[in-house]
């Protein structure tokens, strides 16, 4: 499925975090929401990812935003990531990666020639009144969360 572009609706979704509470993007209404798509809890860039928005979360809080991380892994996995590295903001479970195909992050991707379905990393920027307001389709971890404080401070 295609990535929603800008200006369009963001896709609703309901998912549980990492304490088992749901969590609806409809919750949201009138903030800024970060939605980031990542690959894997615990692994290398994921990781990077996850503490460079743990170290700018007051920020991005300030600049009116909720932060929310969204990957394949259970709740369990994701309970341990946000313990051990003290992520401050929900982790979604998407284990049938429903919410990642209407995004259009779940795609086909190849490693070392093998070609197998997965997350591809992406963020989208969603409005107060729940439209994208800019998609990054396929992030790099270094510098990435600067982007996004600078985007929402746009909007």
């Amino acid at each position: 499925m295609a990535m929603p572009d800008v200006g369009d609706k963001a896709p609703a979704f309901s998912l549980e975090d990492q304490s088992g509470k749901t969590v609806k993007l409809s919750d949201f209404k009138g903030k800024k929401v970060v939605l980031y798509f990542y690959p894997k809890d615990d692994t290398p860039g994921c990781t990077r990812e996850a503490c460079s928005f743990r170290d700018e979360h007051s920020a991005l809080q300030k600049a009116g935003a909720v932060v929310l991380g969204v990957s394949p892994d259970s709740g369990p996995s994701h309970a341990k990531f946000a313990g051990k590295y003290k992520l401050p903001f929900p982790l979604l479970a998407d284990t049938d990666h429903s919410v990642s195909e209407r995004y259009g992050a779940w795609a086909e991707k190849s490693l070392y020639g093998r070609k197998f379905m997965g997350i591809i990393r992406s963020t989208f920027l969603i409005d107060g009144s729940g439209k994208v307001a800019r998609v990054w389709p396929k992030v790099k971890v270094d510098g990435h969360v600067d982007q996004v404080l600078e985007a929402i401070r746009e909007i």
